[in-house]
């Protein structure tokens, strides 16, 4: 377990950075990509003036060596902790080559990172948040790995977006009794790929579900409030632009969580272009935006996801966006 502190009488903010996901081409000097990503975190962090900086995965391309120690290097230079998850691009090069990419990753003065069990992925990790000797709040770091199979209806094997393992909920709830033993019962999950409930609380969110309305909404017209939610969550925001890209079936991820009674917020990444918060049932999920033009986005999108934490645990989450036109606009 990590331990921050937290200055009493001022919020822990945490920054989330999310699928920054260069390649190695991408980093060299001058590329339009490069000054994208560099100039929305530097905008960022000037703005929210943060106190961790986490990264919910897809950091590149598994095997673009060049790339994520550019990038290591780069958070570096703010002086700031920072806390990355994997997400499943990370995870195509396998246990060894994500091995060797957190080994280097540990050499880093500023980089707060714990392997953890092996047998459940590389990198799960609890980030205590203390004040004045107490822990108010804990952030699990999980490892939502790569693909699984599964069976379709006509019996063919095919693989999906990973789910989280049996072993690695137990290792949730043991973080969970562990930090209440502690005397905090307020924690939040930061992951990279979506568990299967983000399906339901869409679902049960969105009044306007069909394709064609879904998309004509705007960050600007998806506020809290909207004609696009339904009753019991007209404090949801956000748009979603792409499907939810979780396992296919219910993985009973979310049960666990819910009825564990600890955690209230869940930041993902992995869909760059949603980036919808949904309190549902009790646990508010959260597509971070996405930080970047990396793979693919949409400028309207881009920027970063603020969760702060104050002396009683995580108070709300909340979106930074960051405009990059005039970058665009030199081709």
């Amino acid at each position: 377990m990590i331990t921050l502190k937290k200055t009493p009488g001022k919020p822990f903010l945490v920054l989330n950075l999310s699928d920054p996901q260069l390649g190695d081409g991408e980093w060299t000097e001058g590329h339009r990509n490069r000054r994208i990503l560099e100039t929305t975190v530097k905008t960022l962090i000037e703005r929210v003036k943060p106190d961790l900086i986490t990264v919910s995965g897809d950091l590149s391309w598994a095997g673009n060596d060049y790339a994520y120690d550019m990038l290591a290097d780069f958070l570096d230079t703010f002086a700031i902790p920072w806390a990355p998850v994997w997400g499943n691009h990370d995870n195509q090069g396998g246990p060894e080559y994500i091995d060797s990419v957190a080994d280097r990753y540990l050499t880093h003065k500023y980089c707060v990172y714990e392997k953890g069990d092996p047998t459940i992925g590389n990198g799960n990790y609890v980030i205590a948040v203390e004040e004045n000797g107490c822990v108010v709040s804990g952030i699990l770091m999980i490892d939502s790995h790569d693909r699984d199979p599964y069976t379709d209806a006509d019996g063919n094997e095919q693989l999906a977006w990973a789910r989280l393992t049996e072993p690695q909920m137990t290792w949730y709830k043991e973080q969970i009794a562990a930090l209440r033993a502690m005397g905090c019962g307020d924690t939040s999950i930061i992951m990279h790929i979506p568990f299967y409930a983000y399906n339901n609380a869409y679902r049960a969110a969105y009044a306007k579900s069909d394709e064609e309305s879904r998309k004509q909404l705007t960050p600007e017209t998806a506020v809290p409030g909207a004609d696009c939610w339904n009753p019991g969550y007209e404090d949801s925001l956000g748009v979603q632009y792409e499907g939810i890209g979780s396992y296919v079936t219910d993985d009973g991820v979310f049960e666990i969580i819910r009825d564990t009674g600890s955690t209230r917020h869940v930041i993902v990444g992995h869909d760059h272009i949603n980036n919808w918060m949904i309190n549902y049932q009790g646990v508010k999920l959260v597509f971070s935006l996405k930080a970047g033009a990396g793979c693919y986005w949409t400028p309207v999108l881009n920027g970063g996801t603020v969760l702060q934490i104050g002396s009683d645990g995580a108070e709300c989450v909340y979106h930074e966006f960051v405009d990059v036109s005039d970058i665009l606009a030199e081709g």
